[in-house]
This record gives structure tokens, C-alpha cells and sequence, in this order.
């Protein structure tokens, strides 16, 4: 057969270039129109115009490449190069996974930014022993209490059948006697529509995702707490990437954490909104029911800290300066 030259150096440019190409699949648990889910669709796009098309990102939404709970151990393990978690999910494994989840902590926007700040080192720490690196945080707006029944104090919580996402969730439920079941994000609205749980404590853009309106009708407001979700990538996946693709995801993360903060606080009051047209009151808690729900952050705040040791006290007192 006879090839012009031409035409084979194309073949070679072109197989080169595909072969200097990386495809990066990244595991989510969230539903694909959620904003959580829109900021990393935006950072994968961003990394591949940085790149130069040199590293891809495919963002799997709705826990279809694996569930919540899985993909902190993908990562670590290497089978997804990178994935969002929910950082509170992780706190049995160490404590200071779960410090933006005890109750009234920080409340608000300024002092999660702040939490996170004083987390931050701790967690790079954490993370690179494990061999990971975390790429960036975005907090979801502040949780509050799904429930049909009136709560006047926590003595109305007993005997809920309560969703437990984390160890968090599951102390504050044996804290005012409620009965934990374990349901992940993707498998809420089911659990729900058939009565496995009938309250649980989140911020209105779950209640939004999962359609809970359309089974439970009341959210005690009590922005308890704002929990992050983090992306994080596995240390030798991110080193076998060149210099300036490194550069690149870091920029595109950078962006991401900026981004998703501000859209994090734009769409907390869409949600809310939101939910009270579905048909939702949106409820003040009484002074007696947040009396009591800080003394129930004021216990796991005591426990959190006595099982964080000094790594636990450091992010404490930063936090507080």
C-alpha cells in the first residue's frame, strides 16, 4: 500500500494526541440539578479548557457510579481518580470529618466560612495520609427539622422516625429519642412515600431534590448547622498528571469553592421559597424547642471534642479566634 507522508504524520499527531488525553470519572451523590452537582458539571468544563482538552471530567450524579457512602473508599482505593463527599458522612472513621455537623456550631454562611478555614488544614492533613488531596469545599445551605408532628421542645421528637445520613444525625436522634434509620440522598423520597421515615433534619434544598413536600408539610427553620460537601482526588492520580494540568484543576477548583459559596447562599432562599409554593410551612421553632436543641449541640459539641483529641481542639479554637 502506498501512504502519503502527509497522511501519516496526521495518523501520528492524532493518535499522540489521543493518547496524551486523561478521562477522569467523578462519582456524586446528589441529582444532577442540584447546584452542588451544576458546580462540579462547571469544573470539569473549566479543567478541560484549562487543560487544553488534556484531562476530561465526567461527573456521574444521583450515586449511579457508586452510592454516598462508597465514594470517599473509590477514591482512596483508586477505582474513580476523584469524587464529591459529604464530609459528615465520614465522621466514625474520624472525628474531624464531622465537625461542620454538631448542632449550632456555626450557623450561619460567615461562620461556616470560618469553620471551614480552621477544618482546613486538619483536613489536607487527614486526607494526604490517606493518600488524597482535597481540592475544594462547599457548604449546603443551613439544616432544619422535617416533620408532620408540632414541635413545641425535643420531648415532641420522641418516637420519630427519623433519617439518619450520618453518625451526627444518628446521635442527635438518640439524644431527643427519636428512632435513627439509615437512608442515603438518592434513596430518600422512597424511604418517604413508604413510611420508613416520616422526619429528618436537612436544609431546604433536599427537602426541594427529594419532593419531600409531598409527604411530610412542616420545616422547623433552625439552621442548626451547614454541613460541606468536598471533592477530593487520589494524591497519585493528581501527580501522574502534568504541571500545568495540575495547575489547571487547581485553578478550576479555586473557581468551584468561590462559586459554589455563593450560589450555596443565593439558592438557600430559592429552596425555601420553593418549598412553602409545594404546599410547606416554613416554621420559627419556638424559644423552648431551640433552648433545647442547643443543649443537644452543647453535649455532642463536649463528646466531638473529647474524641478529636488535639487535631479536634486546634480547629475548635481557630474557628473561635
Amino acid at each position: 500500500m502506498n501512504f502519503k507522508p502527509a497522511l501519516i504524520a496526521a495518523a501520528l499527531i492524532a493518535s499522540g494526541s489521543a493518547f496524551a488525553q486523561t478521562k477522569w470519572d467523578l462519582p456524586a451523590a446528589y441529582p444532577a440539578t442540584n447546584f452542588h452537582t451544576e458546580n462540579l458539571v462547571q469544573f470539569a468544563s473549566d479543567v478541560d479548557k484549562a487543560s487544553g482538552g488534556k484531562l476530561k471530567i465526567t461527573v456521574h450524579a444521583n450515586a449511579s457510579l457508586f452510592k454516598a457512602n462508597e465514594i470517599k473508599r473509590a477514591v482512596q482505593g483508586g477505582q474513580a481518580p476523584i469524587g464529591e463527599v459529604l464530609l459528615v458522612n465520614f465522621e466514625n472513621e474520624n472525628p474531624i470529618y464531622g465537625a461542620d455537623g454538631i448542632p449550632f456550631l456555626a450557623t450561619g454562611y460567615g461562620d461556616a466560612k470560618k469553620l471551614a478555614a480552621a477544618q482546613k488544614p486538619v483536613l489536607d492533613k487527614l486526607l494526604g495520609a490517606q493518600g488524597m488531596k482535597l481540592l475544594y469545599t462547599v457548604a449546603w445551605p443551613p439544616q432544619g427539622i422535617y416533620t408532620n408532628k408540632e414541635l413545641n421542645n425535643v420531648g415532641d421528637m420522641k418516637g420519630l422516625k427519623w433519617r439518619a445520613y450520618s453518625p451526627a444525625t444518628a446521635k442527635i436522634a438518640e439524644l431527643v429519642g427519636a428512632v435513627p434509620v439509615t437512608i442515603q440522598a438518592a434513596e430518600l423520597s422512597q424511604a418517604l412515600a413508604t413510611g420508613v421515615v416520616n422526619s429528618y433534619m436537612s436544609s431546604g434544598s433536599t427537602g426541594y431534590d427529594s419532593k419531600t413536600y409531598e409527604s411530610i408539610k412542616m420545616w422547623y427553620d433552625t439552621q442548626a448547622w451547614l454541613p460541606k460537601n468536598a471533592v477530593i482526588v487520589n494524591t497519585a492520580a493528581f501527580n501522574a498528571l502534568d504541571k500545568p494540568t495540575q495547575d489547571a484543576v487547581l485553578k478550576a477548583a479555586a473557581d468551584a469553592e468561590t462559586r459554589g459559596w455563593k450560589l450555596s447562599e443565593e439558592k438557600n432562599q430559592w429552596y425555601v421559597n420553593a418549598l412553602q409554593e409545594k404546599g410547606m410551612k416554613i416554621m420559627k421553632p419556638s424559644p423552648q424547642l431551640m433552648a433545647d436543641l442547643k443543649k443537644v449541640g452543647a453535649v455532642m459539641l463536649t463528646e466531638w471534642e473529647a474524641k478529636a483529641g488535639p487535631d479536634g481542639t486546634a480547629v475548635i479554637t481557630n474557628f473561635r479566634k
